[in-house]
């Protein structure tokens, strides 16, 4: 129900609405196709992405130390739900403060994501993560239906004429996330014992110590080392196009307010059965071979939408039809929707089966930190390219990321990895 709720805030404030609206109203610098604005959102969303790197293993640390995740996670719902809200009172050329509130919202977000991940190894045996995981990512395809549905049906398009109803997204994206994870805070249990707190010792430099010993200890847990790495790439170019995917399409491709709402619909649809199936399939097959198999499909993915225009004239040449670039695009957003969907399902359940319980929050801590500081990376980078090269040719060094992404996978070892993790849990038990 977590994953239900969040979907609204990142598909409302970071893909679909808020993000062009950002970029082409309230900076709307279009004499120079809007990479100003561009680059402005990736700094922003870069920096808060830096704040869940340099804050993310500690918190886990603290969370398994004290075993008051639930706590945690209450608090970054309600402040993103409070940041979000105020986007409100953002007016065009208002770009500091609404630069702020994306900082202070989607850092907030970020690392929530973080703590309801860490649950994920408490509500199942190893061979069910797959299935469950995509489960929850496919339920937050349907809560991201129910909200963006709504809203771009009732809000309008993204325009400085519309400005006075387009601003309501921020609070009905902060009121469907307050609405909809009550359910987690009402039955989901908190799983761990706290421990005593030192004599003389407060919590910071308790989880400082223990972010440290969890760093020595990565060197016991190899596959899980090359995994994080692998996410780090993939996660980078995952992060461009959740980022950049509607700006391209309102910038570079030029569609209209009904196929920028059609292309919701169909990327939400395949990517809640994306995660599903993939989800299904990788229990069956190895959660590993799965996720290589969806990097495999974001290459493929990434080339379709750099060729979309000559695709379309492709298929108007060889089939004597008169299709237009956008609507080629909504077929090539069913591939970004499987690979969306698949690859972050398949990735943080990777993550959950190669992790030892008792240290499954700080794991997912520098999950956390390897997820969004390939954000930094991945949104600061094409942020830079975009604004030399455009937009257009700049999405084509996702295809590098998931390349390299593909290549650090190859050395990891899921058997492996899992029976580490399960001596390392039954020497912890036994002492």
């Amino acid at each position: 129900m977590f994953d239900f709720a969040n979907q609204a805030y990142t598909l409302l404030i970071i893909t679909v609405v808020f993000g062009d609206l950002f970029t082409r109203v309230i900076v709307g610098d279009r004499g120079d196709d809007y990479r100003l604005g561009n680059l402005l959102w990736s700094a922003a969303l870069a920096t808060s992405y830096l704040m869940v790197v340099v804050s993310g293993p500690l918190l886990g640390a603290l969370m398994d130390f004290t075993a008051r995740r639930k706590q945690f996670l209450f608090t970054s719902y309600i402040v993103t739900v409070f940041a979000t809200a105020l986007l409100y009172f953002i007016e065009p050329g208002y770009i500091l403060p609404a630069m702020l509130l994306i900082v202070i919202s989607n850092y907030a977000y970020a690392v929530g994501e973080s703590f309801i991940a860490s649950f994920l190894p408490g509500l199942g045996p190893p061979e069910d993560q797959g299935r469950i995981s995509g489960f929850g990512w496919a339920l937050g395809y349907v809560g991201g239906l129910f909200a963006a549905g709504f809203t771009l049906a009732v809000l309008g398009e993204v325009s400085a004429e519309n400005y006075d109803r387009i601003r309501w997204v921020g609070p009905f994206a902060a009121a469907f996330f307050l609405l909809a994870a009550i359910p987690t805070f009402v039955w989901l249990r908190e799983r761990g014992t706290a421990s005593a707190l030192p004599a003389g010792r407060g919590y910071l430099s308790v989880g400082i110590a223990r972010v440290g010993t969890t760093l020595g200890d990565l060197r016991h847990f190899r596959d899980l080392g090359f995994m994080m790495l692998s996410i780090f790439f993939a996660m980078a170019g995952i992060y461009i196009i959740i980022t950049f995917s509607f700006i391209y399409g309102a910038q570079v491709i030029g569609w209209d307010t009904g196929v920028r709402n059609i292309m919701f619909i169909v990327v939400q649809i395949f990517a809640a059965a994306g995660a599903l199936g993939f989800g299904w399939l990788q229990d069956r097959i190895g959660a590993r071979t799965t996720y290589i198999m969806t990097l495999l499909l974001w290459i493929v993915t990434i080339a379709c939408i750099y060729l979309t225009p000559q695709l379309a004239e492709i298929a108007n040449r060889w089939l004597g039809l008169d299709l237009q670039a956008q609507y080629v695009f909504l077929v090539v957003g069913s591939l970004a929707g499987a690979s969306l969907g698949s690859s972050q399902s398949a990735g943080r359940a990777m993550v959950s089966i190669l992790s030892p319980r008792d240290k499954s929050a700080e794991f997912f801590g520098f999950w956390g930190l390897a997820a969004k500081f390939a954000a930094v990376v991945g949104i600061l980078s094409l942020g830079v390219l975009q604004n030399i090269f455009g937009l257009h040719a700049s999405m084509l060094f996702c295809i590098a990321l998931f390349v390299m992404a593909i290549m650090v996978c190859l050395p990891v070892n899921q058997a492996r990895g899992r029976q580490v993790a399960q001596r390392w849990d039954a020497q912890v038990w036994r002492a």
